[in-house]
């Protein structure tokens, strides 16, 4: 029988009980993923659909998770379209081609999803249709997130070149964003038709823009990329890290839900006067601490959601450190707790 409760959640209904899944619940907490990854990178895992249908898979079978999310990382459409990226161990993506002119960006190619990435749909196919009984979850990064990658050269902590660009130039800034908001579309697009029935997009590093620009320099493309996949049927989640001060802003983009980290409560988010359903939101450092702790704090988000629009996560993913038995406990307590709201 198919679990469909985080589906519900996410279209604000109230459900039976609150729907977990965790941000990088496929990834170095777990047994099986570091197997694997003894023998293959991330890019190598995420060729071979069978592998990343397996490991995608597993954090259901184990904890009892509402959700599973494809294994990929949110560089993957990349390099199909002309990037020469690399994920560096310790680093992350390293790009020895940075777009830095309008020539950088005439020069990128189109996405042929099913060509370039049929690997990735594969895995979809295989985990919608013999795997999985909960929803599948398919993402993207968020054209800022992405393009400071693609500008930057590599993570950035402070992503001096990228908001020069934006500042200074900004129709190749518009240029790039009009790129990357076609390929996200085409990308989710295709996942969506292989099998996925819900998509997040990660505006993971949106939150280093305040409201104003946030709302000149990105809102217009992240609302043509939330329109599109809505135009399908299929629920949208947005969620960034240090974005607290956007939620009223990430509130108009048309969203069915807006993912919180650890900064802004829940009851705090319905004070600002936002009616969609949420997700979140505990903080991932607490699952390092005493049961007693991750108890009292995920009870009080649980009550928070009261069941109604309310899906549980973590404020951001998981520590290589958590154990994978606490994931599950965390799991049945939320799960527990919830049915007897």
């Amino acid at each position: 029988m198919f679990n469909d409760t985080l589906i519900r959640a996410a279209r604000g209904e109230k459900t039976a009980h609150t729907p977990v899944w965790f941000m990088r619940q496929v990834g170095r907490s777990q047994p099986e993923y570091n197997k694997v990854k003894e023998k293959y990178s991330l890019i190598e895992i995420t060729k071979q659909p069978e592998l990343t249908a397996y490991l995608t898979a597993t954090p259901v079978d184990n904890y009892n998770v509402d959700a599973a999310v494809l294994y990929k990382d949110i560089i993957t459409p990349l390099a199909p379209i002309g990037i020469d990226v690399e994920i560096k161990s310790g680093i992350g993506p390293v790009i020895d081609n940075p777009v830095r002119t309008i020539q950088d960006v005439e020069k990128l190619g189109e996405l042929d999803p099913f060509k370039d990435l049929d690997y990735v749909y594969k895995a979809i196919q295989i985990l919608t249709q013999e795997k999985l009984n909960v929803p599948l979850i398919g993402f993207c990064g968020a054209p800022f997130t992405v393009a400071s990658y693609m500008i930057e050269g590599g993570p950035s902590k402070n992503y001096h070149r990228t908001k020069t660009m934006m500042y200074n130039d900004p129709e190749l800034w518009f240029k790039l964003m009009d790129k990357l908001v076609e390929t996200s579309i085409t990308y989710l697009t295709a996942q969506i038709k292989a099998g996925a029935s819900v998509i997040q997009i990660f505006d993971s590093w949106g939150g280093a823009l305040n409201k104003a620009d946030y709302n000149y320099y990105l809102a217009p493309g992240m609302k043509r990329i939330i329109s599109a996949v809505k135009a399908q049927n299929v629920p949208v989640i947005i969620f960034g890290v240090g974005a607290s001060h956007l939620a009223t802003e990430w509130d108009k983009l048309g969203s069915d839900v807006l993912g919180l980290d650890w900064r802004m409560s829940i009851t705090e988010a319905r004070e600002l006067g936002i009616t969609k359903a949420l997700q979140g939101n505990l903080d991932p450092a607490i699952l390092l601490s005493d049961w007693s702790i991750i108890e009292e704090r995920a009870k009080k988000i649980v009550e928070e959601g009261n069941r109604t629009g309310h899906i549980f996560n973590l404020g951001h993913g998981v520590f290589p450190e958590v154990s994978p038995d606490v994931l599950k406990r965390l799991t049945e307590l939320v799960h527990t707790h919830s049915k007897g709201l």
